[in-house]
């Protein structure tokens, strides 16, 4: 065990998760630049590091490139809807004690003034640095979705792309990442455009959309999908004609990104591997899409927004069973049920939550895996895939 806080360190005795396989005897060096960031130097076997080079024993753990969250909305009774703080110091860094290196605040649609509230929170904090895993920035579950799908969203803050209001979230171009609406709505494939201008990535999702919808906003630029089998369209008949929906299109296209909530609760088994075989380890993303529930205990109530639901068999619920409301699982308990569960070998588990999310957010040649020359973003993990250490930046996250 190192007792100092030297510039260069590697980090041995550890089973390293790579993008294509799991190398043992193999060590992670870090190396640490005068501002303090850190990036790995080199990933070498154990016997070719030169013998003065400090090095941290990991005891035989897991060492895996930090995990990104795409869409989380919070935990610990807080979410990134409050424009607070301590709300996200709160949520960061119970992220990060989980080996969440980066992810982006996941807002749901709210009173208008409210959400500007939060997009101008959400840039002053991501204006210095802050202690816990990384924002990259916005995710945002819009009013543009169908009432018919909203699921755990509040219905009474939807309305349409085509209103005049829609355009004040463009001015949100520098910090919001994704954009979440329903391709069927007025004035959505329109807004899909503009939105890619801005470089803001459209996403499905809260749809009723037939496949035809779907082919016309990738037309125009849309690219990602939100949670697969969670509020989205299926298949329907129109007199003997079979339409696909949202959920078809999603599977099957290669064009698409798409994200999986794996609590195990959302999906059960054979859906998760449905998504796995279709759309394959590429494509796919693991989110958490976790609520202020999560890491709360059972039969704790949590908000979102101005809706009220409660933690019900380890995972959200409204009042009436009517719907889930997102996970109160975070992301690092989601990669034994990927491995368990759904059987996908871990270094795919691992890059499904972390080098896909980072390649939809054209943050790969920086984040999400561990190559040479990548930030050190780094999760050292238990066999039960608690994290023993996270790194952030070449610096230990206390």
């Amino acid at each position: 065990m190192m007792h100092t806080d030297p510039k260069t360190f590697a980090l041995v005795n550890g089973s390293v998760v790579l993008p294509d396989r799991i190398a043992s005897n193999t060590a992670v060096v870090i190396e640490r630049s005068p501002a303090a960031k850190g990036v790995i130097a080199a990933v070498i076997p154990e016997d070719q590091l030169p013998s003065e080079m400090p090095r941290l024993d990991v005891g035989g753990r897991w060492i895996t490139p930090g995990l990104i969250d795409i869409h989380t909305h919070g935990g610990l009774g807080y979410t990134f809807n409050e424009p607070t703080a301590p709300a996200f110091t709160a949520i960061l860094q119970e992220n990060a004690r989980r080996g969440v290196t980066g992810l982006l605040a996941t807002i749901a649609t709210a009173p208008m003034d409210d959400l500007i509230q939060v997009f101008d929170f959400i840039r002053q904090w991501m204006a210095s640095p802050r202690p816990g895993a990384q924002v990259f920035g916005a995710h945002f579950e819009s009013p543009f979705i169908s009432p018919a799908q909203c699921g755990a969203l509040d219905p009474q803050n939807l309305f349409s792309p085509d209103d005049p209001r829609a355009a004040r979230f463009l001015e949100y171009a520098d910090i919001l990442r994704i954009l979440v609406l329903a391709p069927e709505q007025p004035g959505a494939i329109e807004f899909v455009a503009r939105l890619v201008e801005r470089g803001i990535i459209p996403a499905a999702g809260h749809s009723i959309a037939k496949e035809a919808d779907v082919l016309q906003a990738m037309q125009a630029g849309l690219s990602h999908v939100t949670h697969i089998f969670s509020a989205m369209s299926t298949t329907v008949r129109e007199g003997p004609w079979r339409k696909p929906g949202l959920l078809e299109t999603a599977l099957v296209h290669p064009g698409l990104t798409v994200e999986m909530i794996a609590d195990n609760k959302h999906l059960p088994p054979t859906l998760m591997k449905l998504a796995y075989q279709s759309i394959g380890p590429r494509r796919l993303c693991v989110i958490s899409d976790a609520t202020s529930g999560a890491g709360l205990p059972e039969g704790s109530r949590f908000k979102m927004g101005e809706m009220e639901y409660e933690v019900v068999d380890g995972v959200g619920m409204m009042f009436d069973r009517s719907a889930f409301a997102g996970s109160a699982t975070l992301l690092n308990q989601m990669i034994p049920v990927l491995i368990n569960a759904v059987e996908i070998p871990l270094p795919e588990a691992i890059c499904m939550a972390s080098l896909n999310p980072a390649r939809v957010l054209g943050l790969d040649g920086r984040k999400g895996s561990l190559e040479v020359g990548k930030d050190a973003d780094i999760a050292v993990f238990n066999p039960d895939f608690s994290a023993w250490r996270t790194m952030i930046a070449g610096q230990w996250v206390a």
